[in-house]
């Protein structure tokens, strides 16, 4: 009896551990998605001499396709960081712990274009899948995030305007300048 037990325990196990799998597959091929998009449309505006345009794409267009994503998934996808630009994107306690993590991680040589997190959490009764992908600083993002050698005058007025608390300056290529965030009920 104790065998039979123990043998559908462990087959429970592991069906529970493939069905989280599965899950956290799916959660990474929907979000990944997304900041690719993002450096594409950020980078035609560039092209274009449009830093403004660049401003837009990510203040404006990016939310919006978060938000398209999490309304035809039903999950919350969003970006965060620890020097948010935009007082939207302020972690929650488990997501700044990810940042933080990232940071020690990548300080320690690891490589952040690598770096994420999923973890199945439980919320009182509930399971939530969280999970992070750290979003590290492209070259091309040091024209409104880098330092005051690399943002113009003028996007410096510009991102004066629209977040005149911002914190999100300062950063060097492959720093890590935040992270794509889900937050999945299960």
């Amino acid at each position: 009896m104790k065998k039979l037990l123990a043998a559908t325990l462990a087959m429970t196990a592991l069906s529970t551990w493939a069905d989280d799998a599965a899950l956290i597959a799916e959660t990474k091929k929907t979000a990944l998605g997304i900041p690719p998009k993002l450096l594409q449309m950020v980078q035609e505006e560039i092209d274009k001499g449009s830093y403004q345009g660049a401003i837009a794409a990510c203040s404006e267009k990016a939310p919006k396709m978060a938000a398209a994503a999490s309304q035809s998934t039903g999950w919350a996808i969003r970006r965060v960081s620890l020097k948010n630009r935009n007082p939207k994107a302020t972690p929650d306690d488990w997501e700044r712990a990810v940042l933080e993590d990232f940071d020690r991680r990548r300080a320690a040589g690891e490589n952040p274009a690598m770096m994420e997190k999923a973890e199945i959490i439980s919320e009182g009764d509930k399971r939530t899948l969280r999970y992070m992908k750290a979003l590290p600083t492209q070259g091309l993002c040091l024209n409104c995030h880098g330092g005051p050698d690399k943002i113009t005058g003028e996007v410096k007025a510009r991102l004066t305007e629209l977040y005149p608390a911002d914190k999100a300056v300062g950063y060097s290529e492959g720093q890590i300048r935040g992270a794509l965030t889900v937050k999945r009920a299960l």
